[in-house]
């Protein structure tokens, strides 16, 4: 893995896992100096602090802006959307599609990370065996 991916994956431990600095510079085969440093000047505190936020609630934000949108175009005598609120309507309805539709590898991270739960409250012994494929997977997944 060259260093852009180890620090697209270090991102993802850091900001969508919330991992420790330490677990993730582990885990991802870099410094904890190279950890700090990436954590800092990436912003990425600020970036796991924006995703408490969840997707549907995302996408019921969006949802409410296009009703508010089409409640104001209603009550006008014409009842169209003039041509900036329809370029509105058309982007808001392709991000719901893009939430909706995209599984990115922040989700993929986040279903296996939920799997290596489950492996170690069930079968302890093979959780660190997981673990390393698990890493393995992600790595090979940003690679391309």
């Amino acid at each position: 893995m060259n260093k852009d991916q180890q620090k697209e994956f270090a991102k993802l431990l850091y900001v969508r896992e919330r991992l420790t600095q330490k677990e993730v510079a582990s885990r991802t085969e870099v410094s904890e100096q190279t950890m700090s440093k990436w954590v800092n000047e990436g912003g990425w505190e600020r970036l796991r602090k924006s995703l408490l936020v969840t997707k549907s609630e995302q996408v019921g934000r969006l949802y409410e802006q296009i009703e508010k949108l089409t409640s104001s175009i209603d009550q006008r005598e014409v009842g169209w959307a003039d041509s900036k609120e329809a370029d509105v309507l058309t982007k808001l309805t392709a991000a719901i599609r893009n939430l909706e539709t995209e599984i990115n590898i922040g989700e993929r991270v986040e279903v296996g990370m939920e799997f290596c739960d489950f492996v170690r409250a069930h079968a302890p012994e093979k959780s660190a065996e997981v673990v390393t494929l698990f890493d393995s997977f992600i790595k090979s997944m940003l690679k391309r």
